[in-house]
């Protein structure tokens, strides 16, 4: 008897448009039946968020390259919502998120959706990885990258995988022959040097940009940023316990002005 295939969702933040999907699907076809939904339009930035106030549209469409997939006016992480609480006919088995241009390493994922559609995954107990390229610019080779997604899908789906955690991945912008290995890597720390530019409209009206130099990171070894860096694939598992766990201790010493004892909830 045939092992059923399992169900894999593709989803991104760079929208309907993004090249990536393509070469993404084929190689994962190679390992699942694929589902793709995405955004119609970039949400680069978006982080976690969902939508609320408004209905969600979803249309039936196909990618450049001919694939069927899903179009959403909702945020990366609504496109995760729709397939696991029953747009699709089957919950997803795994989640994969990308491939999207740029890397998302170190203080990125906090702004990533890319990352955040993963973790909207993960949330919903279903396996997932984001998958980010290390460039942006046109005529990227996304082929290294899906490659490496199906490798992760195949493993994944036949070992399974932590219940609390996400693979952040970074693949950098290289000929397959001169990606030179593979690192399990704690996040690292990227600088941003932002800067708030004033400007006038034609009415005189005040209005800014938010931007800066590219950023930078912090090339510590062991961490994603010094990996990629070092023309390493990173591989950093994502844990979604935000509590500081060193902290619980000491806050409970402090004077909270309160009568009754402060009580501290940790193991």
């Amino acid at each position: 008897m045939t092992e059923e295939r399992k169900h894999i969702l593709i989803t991104n933040d760079d929208g309907i448009e993004s090249d990536a999907l393509g070469p993404l699907a084929d190689a994962l076809w190679a390992v699942g039946n694929v589902d793709i939904i995405v955004p119609e339009r970039n949400w680069s930035g978006a982080s976690h968020s969902i939508t609320l106030y408004r209905p969600l549209r979803v249309k039936a469409t196909q990618l450049r390259s001919g694939q069927p997939a899903y179009m959403s006016d909702g945020s990366p992480t609504d496109c995760v919502r729709l397939a696991v609480l029953g747009f699709l006919p089957h919950k997803p088995d795994l989640v994969v998120s990308g491939i999207n241009r740029g890397s998302n390493m170190g203080d990125d994922i906090t702004y990533s959706g890319t990352v955040a559609a993963a973790m909207e995954g993960l949330l919903s107990n279903v396996p997932s990885i984001a998958i980010s390229i290390g460039a942006f610019g046109a005529n990227l080779d996304f082929g290294p990258a899906a490659s490496f997604a199906a490798l992760l899908a195949k493993n994944i789906l036949a070992k399974g995988f932590s219940s609390d955690a996400l693979l952040n991945v970074n693949v950098p912008a290289l000929p397959r022959e001169r990606i030179t290995g593979v690192e399990v890597t704690r996040l690292g720390k990227r600088n941003y040097r932002d800067q708030l530019v004033e400007r006038l409209d034609p009415y005189g009206e005040p209005y800014y940009w938010v931007g800066g130099p590219a950023v930078a990171g912090d090339a510590e070894p062991g961490t994603d940023v010094a990996a990629l860096r070092a023309g390493k694939i990173s591989v950093t598992p994502i844990y979604l316990d935000l509590t500081s766990h060193e902290l619980i201790h000491e806050l409970a010493t402090w004077d909270w002005g309160w009568s009754a004892p402060v009580e501290v909830s940790a193991d």
